[in-house]
């Protein structure tokens, strides 16, 4: 074995050296240059030229950076910690298509009696901001007496404006009350065989500007109202007025600072008279509002100037409590004024008042009341006060003693004490029936007089509204007055111009009986533009009379049309 690997090993060796010493022999050329290849053989070692190298590093001489835009908001929010349990809040329902308002109607109408009933009623639409509309009515009838006829006629044109911090509002009204001294004295029929016609006129202005509500505790409130008439009847008789109202107010936080002024001028004359009668009303007062109570002091400073002058100071007092809420409320009262009499004031009273009648004003010296208002439960509603009220020159309506069928005014010398109870109750069992009544309970204490003439001592009205269905309702009315007291003179008195203390001696005193007079009324809807009315008026047929020897219209009835749109 070891002789095998002796003679590999010497081959090789051989075999390295014949191959070396080939390589040493050398060639020449002619020139002697030696020109031979050698190869040599060795193992492989590369050698890389020199390159360009890349830095995988980054370069820290770049010192530019790169700079984002944001764009962000802070959130001021309070961080709410409740634990509570969150209330639910209801599903929104679907918007209701508005409904299509009747803004304007006219109605006609007529019946026995030949009455005659013409109404119309015109307004701009739902806008709350801007309101301007009109007005008109004429009625009339002829009783069976002779000259027993009435009409009446009223125009009106007003409106309004809601701007941002004021509310403005004005009207125009026309008025004429036509009628005849139809007065008859069963006793003495033949007295009045041709009644005098009668007409009286009025066209009043008025314009107001008040102050819009706000919820600020310090707010200052201020209101400006104007009111003028001329008056006139189809004689000799004229009157003018003119009165400006205003007040301003300064809240703090419960409390209320306030002055309330007003002025009136006016100015009645007729044939042998002519009077100015004016009044300057100053009322400075403080409220106090707080939860359940409503507190109101202040005084009532009234001077009178024109064709009297005088000044006088009242007391101005208010209270309102809540015992229980919506239940419940004690009120009440003291106060005192001048009330300013005038041919206007007496003539809707009273339209049959002779000419040349007195005008002089009556001071209420002093007013207390006091009561309780408030619900007992749903569709009930109550109010029930007493009062005691003391009056200085009470006028009164008697009878001429030329012209029966005409009346004078006197006034009561002295101090008049009224002391009475009111009452007023609202019940509205269901959507369909509703039912409202007042009741009025006076006692009269006359100064001078023996009584206060055609002054009642009971009067009550009621009034009942029923809906049968949508297309048919009912309405009934009752009014109810006790008997009143009229003086009838027997001699020619004194005249009322110069008349201060009665003569008993030569008084009558006729009883003026009470009534009941009942109304009814139904309403038939056939569609949304036409419906059918018809009224019955004095269903007892009662001839009874409000004033000596006028005799009201008897048992009448009438009907008509409604057209709305």
């Amino acid at each position: 074995m070891k002789s095998i690997k002796y003679i590999y090993s010497s081959l090789f060796f051989l075999a390295a050296g014949l191959m070396t010493a080939r390589a040493q022999d050398k060639k020449t050329d002619e020139k002697g240059v030696v020109k031979e290849e050698i190869e040599v053989v060795r193992p492989y070692k590369p050698i890389l030229a020199e390159a360009v190298k890349l830095r995988r590093s980054p370069n820290l001489d770049d010192i530019k950076t790169y700079k984002a835009k944001l764009n962000y908001s802070i959130l001021d929010r309070k961080l709410e910690l409740n634990s509570d349990i969150q209330k639910l809040q209801a599903q929104a329902l679907a918007e209701e298509k508005a409904s299509i308002l009747v803004n304007n109607y006219v109605k006609g109408a007529f019946g026995s009696l030949a009455t005659l009933l013409g109404e119309a009623y015109f307004n701009t639409g739902k806008d709350e901001g801007l309101q301007l509309g009109g007005y008109f009515k004429h009625f009339s009838q002829e009783g069976k007496l002779n000259k027993q006829n009435s009409s009446n006629q009223q125009l009106s044109i007003f409106g309004r404006s809601i701007l941002d911090q004021n509310t403005v509002s004005g009207r125009i009204n026309f008025e004429r009350n036509g009628t005849y001294f139809y007065g008859i004295d069963d006793d003495r029929p033949t007295l009045n065989p041709n009644p005098e016609k009668q007409a009286l006129t009025t066209i009043e202005l008025e314009g107001e500007l008040v102050k819009n509500f706000t919820e600020d505790e310090d707010a200052f409130s201020y209101a400006l109202k104007a009111n003028g008439y001329i008056w006139n009847d189809k004689f000799s008789a004229k009157e003018n007025y003119l009165s400006l109202n205003g007040y301003v107010n300064k809240r703090i936080n419960s409390l209320n600072l306030g002055l309330a002024a007003s002025t009136e001028f006016g100015n009645s004359k007729d044939a042998l008279t002519s009077v100015g009668n004016n009044l300057l009303r100053l009322n400075p007062y403080i409220r106090l509002q707080v939860k359940g109570a409503k507190i109101t002091a202040g005084i009532n400073f009234v001077q009178e100037f024109g064709a009297v002058s005088s000044s006088r100071i009242f007391p101005a007092v208010t209270a309102d409590f809540t015992l229980i809420p919506d239940y419940l409320q004690v009120f009440g009262e003291v106060k005192g004024d001048v009330n300013r009499n005038s041919l206007k004031g007496f003539t809707d009273e009273n339209p049959w008042l002779n000419s040349n009648a007195v005008i002089k004003n009556t001071v209420e010296k002093l007013s207390f009341s006091a009561g309780v208002k408030g619900t007992g439960g749903p569709g009930f509603g109550y109010k029930a006060r007493i009062y005691v009220k003391q009056f200085d020159d009470m006028p009164l309506f008697i009878n001429n003693y030329t012209d029966f069928n005409k009346f004078d005014v006197i006034y009561d010398f002295g101090k008049t004490k009224l002391t009475g109870l009111e009452g007023e109750i609202s019940v509205q069992v269901s959507d369909a029936l509703k039912w409202t009544g007042k009741l009025n309970l006076d006692d009269w204490k006359p100064a001078s007089e023996t009584y206060s003439w055609f002054k009642p001592g009971l009067k009550v009205s009621s009034n009942l509204v029923y809906t049968y269905n949508k297309k048919l309702s009912f309405n009934a009315g009752v009014v109810i007055q006790d008997d009143v007291k009229a003086k009838v003179n027997i001699a020619n008195p004194v005249p009322p111009s110069q008349y201060v203390i009665p003569n008993p001696s030569i008084e009558s005193i006729v009883t003026v009986k009470g009534f009941v007079d009942l109304g009814l009324g139904a309403d038939y809807r056939i569609n949304k533009k036409f419906s059918v009315f018809a009224k019955a008026n004095n269903i007892l047929n009662t001839n009874y009379s409000r004033y000596l020897y006028y005799q009201v219209n008897g048992f009448n009835i009438f009907g008509g049309l409604t057209y709305s749109f």
